[in-house]
């Protein structure tokens, strides 16, 4: 399958630069495949095609605020991307320039607050960075650090919260369960007292996300591994609704 057989034409004043004020009220497409029919609704319309006994599957990661902006010894300036936690303060980072930061490097950002060392380049491009700091580093990260948002997304994000789930519970991705961010606290408890059970999976959103498809087919892509936990009653919860024969919807990307 070659990957040109998904290009389209996304005119991009069609692209939403900021996030609309009510979350459940941007727009949802429907598509039925059985009618061959297509509706658009608004989000929280969502409600009147989800069944009692339905399972809805969240991903509940949190995304941190990931990129770093900050300065090389020599004072040239440098982008750093936060995407795995290897152990420690040791972190798998993209890094931009990649070809001015070798092995060795040192990078200072928020004036000294942060310290970082190139310790090796990884597959793909990507650095092993050791971290130094004085305090907590998600604190750190809090102060100086800005959410990873999409390359085609221009405005600035005024609110970090925004761009995470109203259920964002365990830190770890570098970028939003998109579909997720849609959902709001009153909508899920209407979808609850209609029937509607809710499981959680904990899926660490990563570098696949901001890596482009370089290959002319889609089966000659590599596919970065992300991290991902669920618990046992989540899991439960899924294997009793798929015995009993009812639906499970996973929220993904902008997919439902």
């Amino acid at each position: 399958m070659k990957v040109s057989d998904f290009n389209y034409e996304l005119p991009e004043e069609l692209i939403a630069q900021t996030p609309i004020e009510k979350r459940d009220e941007s727009r949802l497409m429907v598509l039925n495949k059985e009618k061959q029919t297509i509706e658009h609704k608004t989000f929280k319309n969502i409600i009147d095609y989800l069944e009692p006994g339905d399972v809805l599957v969240r991903n509940n990661t949190k995304v941190i605020p990931a990129r770093l902006y900050g300065k090389k010894e020599t004072g040239a300036n440098v982008e750093f991307l936060l995407l795995n936690n290897i152990e420690g303060d040791i972190w798998e980072c993209i890094v931009r320039p990649g070809n001015k930061l070798h092995i060795g490097t040192k990078v200072n950002f928020g004036e000294g607050l942060l310290k970082a060392e190139i310790l090796e380049v990884m597959p793909g491009g990507t650095r092993k960075v050791k971290f130094s700091y004085q305090g907590i580093f998600n604190e750190i990260l809090d102060q100086i650090g800005l959410m990873p948002l999409p390359p085609y997304i221009h405005e600035e994000l005024k609110q970090k919260d925004r761009y995470q789930t109203v259920y964002a519970k365990y830190n770890g991705s570098a970028a939003a369960p998109t579909a997720g961010l849609h959902f709001t606290e009153e909508l899920l408890q209407q979808l609850q007292e209609k029937g509607v059970m809710v499981a959680n999976v904990t899926l660490h959103v990563g570098i696949g996300t901001f890596r482009p498809v370089k290959e002319e087919t889609v089966e000659a892509h590599e596919m970065h591994s992300e991290h991902f936990y669920i618990k046992q009653e989540d899991a439960d919860k899924i294997n009793l609704a798929k015995k009993k024969g009812k639906r499970v919807i996973a929220v993904r990307n902008n997919i439902l």
